[in-house]
């Protein structure tokens, strides 16, 4: 029986990892899901029936059960240097150029291979199996991200059959394609969390999460492009790369090789338009001598190879017509004009809209209805306009006018002196200023009632019974059970996250509670400050302004919403809920003075803690954080991936780089 079960676990094992190397590397699954997932659960149930036979590289081992206490630094065995970049094909010609006069030799070919926009990683393999996984972090060494790695499925854990080394490293970009990235930051976005900027940013925060479970469950992706080590199965570089992809790696498909610069010239032109149909972010195109003796022979400058250079695309646009604009109303009222377009393909998306921002920029576009228009995606979340194609414009267009009322409840809107925003004062009778709060309210970082997003929060307004944020704690099981999309299960779960919402700290309630120009920061210096909510409802402007980053449209906003009816009504409804009106008897005592008087900046991923975390660290030990560097900045708290231009700007000003154990040694 043994021998039999340990057959059908191999057998079981091989066919998973051809199916695995089918769907996520080829794009050509030959099974359906259902099909696939049977196999793997049988797998599962003679792995957990027979644990003799167990294989950390098994398929069942994808999802990441275990908890990474932190990376280890490890250093490269032959650094990862950056290419040189070039913005045009002029450039290019001088590249060329150079290395033909380098070698002295006519008879030279160039491969060329996008360039993804993602995250840099070292790969390494022994006997055929993934040992090591590590990022570049400063070129000389990086962090050992293995555990994470492992559940990119596209990232081969065991190669097939073939002539690959006995050890070997192959290189390439850890991405996040652009579905998985609009997915998860609509999660982010329904859970009131800041959103990433892009696929390269979010694929680099995933990959330095502590949870492997979670990187899991974001569906990264590879590309991989260099092939190292001794006994490679080829002296020239396209011909590793195909070897490689027999082995079971995922290499791009837009690989190709050239003899003369007017074919290079062509693959550039084509894929400066064709990239944007590419399912992962693309920054431009990697051009490199192919052959391996001529690429030694060319060497390397102190930073960057002589035999590659990597040609960056200008930023993706497109245009398209304008259909017509709308007028939305947020949760504090400001009315967000919106361009819908025809559909156009972007980065990866299709966009149907994009963000004017305001009436001023509205009149700075100079936009008429029914214009063509130039939509701009990169490095962007939303979608901008950025220009108006003028000779396509109908001689009888009319140029698109800002809203006087509120397209939501009628009342006449406000603007605000000193902003360009228009704003509809109606903030406790418009709908989706109500409907905003309270999803706000119950959203992750604030109350983290699990549940409670944009359409139940609508559904709990229409059906009447959730007018206020505080009406959130009268609900009960059978009421949510009754209303439509919900049943008993999702009930008895939104009950059981609102009754443990009553334990979110007091600071997260303040920011919960959306008072305007109130926003996270200003909520834990608040918290901190007063301790308890009776004491901020006693407090005048000139209280308030005392508080450091308080200042006077600050404490008047705060003012003006502790003061309203509505407000000291839900409250007080609040406190008799049970939810967190003061601070923790910790966080009454301060954890040191380590940082007193110093004003400090966070920027890049951490290992120890997030940055979250940090930021509270900072203020608990008597510090300040700061959003950006100036001349009263301290230090930077800076961990993996510091921003370059944080970093210049560090240099320029003479503003000194603490890493993450420098820190927590100096608040020891």
């Amino acid at each position: 029986m043994a021998t039999s079960a340990l057959d059908q676990i191999l057998n079981l094992r091989e066919q998973l990892n051809k199916h695995n190397y089918n769907y996520y590397v080829l794009n050509s699954p030959t099974i359906s899901d259902k099909e696939f997932d049977l196999m793997l659960k049988e797998l599962e149930k003679l792995e957990s029936q027979h644990p003799e036979y167990a294989d950390a590289d098994s398929p069942t081992q994808r999802v990441g059960s275990d908890l990474t206490k932190g990376f280890e630094q490890v250093k490269h065995i032959r650094p990862m240097m950056s290419l040189s970049n070039t913005y045009s094909f002029g450039e290019v010609e001088e590249w060329y150029g150079r290395v033909k006069n380098l070698l002295g030799d006519d008879s030279f070919a160039i491969t060329g291979e996008m360039k993804f926009d993602g995250t840099s990683i070292s790969l390494h393999y022994e006997e055929g199996r993934l040992v090591r996984a590590v990022t570049r972090g400063d070129g000389e060494k990086g962090d050992d991200v293995t555990a994470n790695v492992r559940t990119i499925r596209s990232v081969p854990l065991q190669l097939f059959e073939g002539n690959w080394p006995e050890s070997f490293e192959i290189r390439g970009e850890i991405l996040m394609p652009w579905e998985s990235f609009e997915k998860l930051n609509a999660e982010r976005e329904a859970n009131g969390e800041q959103l990433f900027a892009n696929p390269r940013n979010a694929a680099s925060g995933t990959l330095k999460l502590q949870d492997p479970k979670e990187v899991a469950r974001r569906n990264l992706d590879v590309r991989l492009y260099y092939l190292l080590g001794d006994n490679l199965p080829s002296d020239n570089h396209y011909d590793n790369l195909m070897a490689a992809r027999q082995w079971g790696f995922k290499i791009g498909n837009e690989i190709q090789c050239f003899d003369s610069l007017d074919s290079i010239k062509h693959y550039i032109e084509y894929w400066d338009i064709e990239r944007k149909n590419l399912p992962v972010a693309t920054d431009g195109l990697v051009l490199k001598v192919n052959s391996l003796r001529q690429q030694l022979n060319l060497g390397f400058t102190a930073k960057s190879p002589r035999w590659a250079i990597a040609y960056k695309f200008n930023p993706e646009n497109a245009c398209t017509q304008l259909r017509f604009v709308s007028f939305e109303t947020g949760r504090m009222g400001v009315i967000t004009p919106v361009a819908n377009l025809e559909p156009v393909q972007l980065s990866g998306t299709i966009v149907k809209r994009a963000s004017l921002h305001n009436d001023d920029i509205i009149r700075q576009l100079d936009i008429h209805h029914g214009d063509w228009v130039y939509v701009e995606k990169g490095g962007e979340i939303i979608p901008k306009i950025t220009g108006v194609e003028k000779s396509k414009r109908q001689p009888d267009s009319q140029p698109i006018h800002f809203v006087s009322h509120c397209p939501e409840c009628g009342t006449a809107l406000v603007r605000i002196e000193g902003e360009a925003a228009w704003v509809c004062p109606n903030s406790y009778g418009c709908r989706p200023q109500i409907t905003g709060k309270i999803q706000h309210f119950a959203a992750r970082r604030m109350m983290n009632i699990d549940g409670i997003g944009e359409e139940t929060a609508e559904l709990l307004y229409s059906a009447g019974l959730v007018n206020t944020i505080a009406d959130i704690y009268s609900l009960t099981a059978p009421q949510l059970a009754g209303l439509e999309r919900l049943g008993e299960k999702s009930a008895a779960k939104i009950i059981a996250s609102i009754n443990d919402s009553k334990q979110v700290p007091f600071e997260r309630v303040i920011y919960a509670l959306s008072i305007p120009n109130v926003g996270e920061t200003t909520a834990k210096r608040l918290a901190s400050a007063v301790k308890s909510m009776d004491a901020l409802q006693t407090m005048t402007i000139d209280q308030l302004t005392q508080i450091p980053d308080i200042g006077p449209i600050v404490a008047q906003s705060i003012v003006d919403y502790l003061q309203h009816p509505i407000n000291i009504a839900n409250i007080q409804a609040l406190k008799d809920a049970g939810v967190q009106m003061s601070l923790s008897a910790e966080k009454m005592e301060p954890a040191g003075n380590a940082l007193e008087g110093k004003t400090i900046v966070i920027s890049g991923t951490f290992t120890h803690h997030s940055r979250d975390e940090y930021k509270e660290i900072i203020e608990r030990h008597g510090g300040k954080n700061s959003g950006s560097i100036s001349k009263k900045t301290s230090f930077v708290l800076a961990g993996d991936n510091m921003g370059p231009s944080k970093l210049e700007k560090c240099q320029s000003l003479g503003v000194p780089i603490v890493n993450e154990s420098e820190f927590l040694a100096l608040i020891s």
